[in-house]
């Protein structure tokens, strides 16, 4: 949830209540005056500043999501790697040559976690054959992101409504693809699904196909700790389901987001002058973009809508309010244990675990 949406306000509220809280660290340093002078001195300030106000608001599981495409991606590594996060998600491209920093770190006991995200079980196949191969370590599990999801998205967009490419087709085949790596290292290797997961149920489901956790993000915008703007927020909860469009992103991807003018104008032709003090974003050509996705996106967060737009998955138009954290995930754990109670009778998947554990 970048830019701006997931820092330490939310990441510590889900934390507290026994989640994993995720501090995003795209576009971070834009949020520190005077960024334009030193993007890459900013950013690595900014997050070091989030991951220790996190600690300093909770004392459950800090992890920071550093997307590959970002220039300075092995600077935000180290940073959070030095500041001893709980874990590290990376999408967003195939961590192959992952930083040295990583190698030495899992030879730690206390070390921090490493979840690749990935839209496919090739893909999950591709990353561990080659850190298995080439160190001899392999990450900590994986992230799978479904075609649901909002922002950037790791599929083209003929595959977003495929019957083929759900997140709960892609789940299992995960899981077994993984299931060689666990019997060679001998240790458990947690799938996590996201995109598109809304509510207890959907959890529940998409257990049984054998994921061992959810990430959720588009649940968690309409919350208090939520560190955007008020106006982002508003923008989920008046939304309707035609609202909710897939864009061409600058920089050469689909993404989800909310429409609005802005978009209608991008759309239409129009440009607004990208003045690029970094190239934040490495598949970024910003000369001939017609705007800065990441101050689209900064400004969106601040609730200058007017100047950006809002991502969101799938299932934004269904929030109607704005509620804290605890309240949220009161309501899907409800929703789980329903679901749990009235479908306990259906046949479970072979990849499920007897006994798994929500994140």
């Amino acid at each position: 949830m970048g830019v701006a949406v997931s820092l330490s306000g939310l990441a510590s509220a889900v934390a507290n209540e026994g989640g994993i809280g995720i501090i995003s660290s795209a576009g971070i340093g834009m949020l520190l005056p005077g960024f334009a002078k030193n993007f890459q001195d900013a950013n690595k300030k900014a997050l070091r500043r989030e991951i220790r106000k996190a600690r300093s608001m909770t004392d459950g599981i800090i992890g920071v999501n550093i997307m590959m495409a970002l220039s300075d991606y092995e600077d935000h590594m180290i940073v959070a790697m030095e500041e001893g996060v709980d874990l590290i998600i990376s999408g967003a491209g195939l961590p192959l040559k992952i930083p040295e920093i990583v190698l030495k770190d899992k030879a730690a006991e206390n070390r921090t976690k490493f979840l690749p995200i990935v839209s496919s079980a090739k893909a999950a196949s591709l990353i561990f054959r080659y850190w298995s191969s080439h160190f001899g370590v392999i990450p900590d599990g994986v992230v799978v992101e479904g075609p649901a999801a909002g922002g950037h998205l790791g599929f083209k967009k003929n595959q977003l409504d495929h019957p083929e490419y759900t997140l709960d087709k892609i789940i299992p085949q995960v899981v077994e693809t993984l299931m060689p790596f666990e019997k060679e290292f001998g240790k458990k290797l947690p799938v996590i699904a996201a995109g598109g997961i809304y509510t207890g149920k959907d959890m529940y489901n998409i257990m049984k196909l054998g994921a061992r956790g959810v990430q959720i993000a588009t649940r968690l915008v309409p919350t208090d700790e939520c560190d955007a703007s008020l106006a982002f927020k508003e923008a989920y909860i008046h939304s309707s389901k035609e609202d909710i469009v897939v864009i061409d992103s600058p920089v050469g991807l689909p993404g989800r987001a909310i429409k609005n003018r802005f978009l209608e104008d991008v759309a239409n032709g129009k440009k607004h002058p990208v003045n690029c003090p970094w190239k934040c974003l490495r598949s970024c050509d910003y000369k001939t973009a017609p705007y800065c996705i990441s101050q689209a996106l900064v400004n969106a967060a601040k609730g200058k809508l007017k100047n950006g737009f809002v991502f969101a998955g799938s299932n934004a138009w269904r929030t109607n309010k704005i509620q804290p954290v605890k309240a949220v995930l009161n309501e899907m754990i409800e929703e789980y244990n329903r679901a749990k109670i009235s479908l306990h009778r259906l046949p479970v998947n072979k990849y499920a675990e007897k006994n798994t554990a929500v994140i």
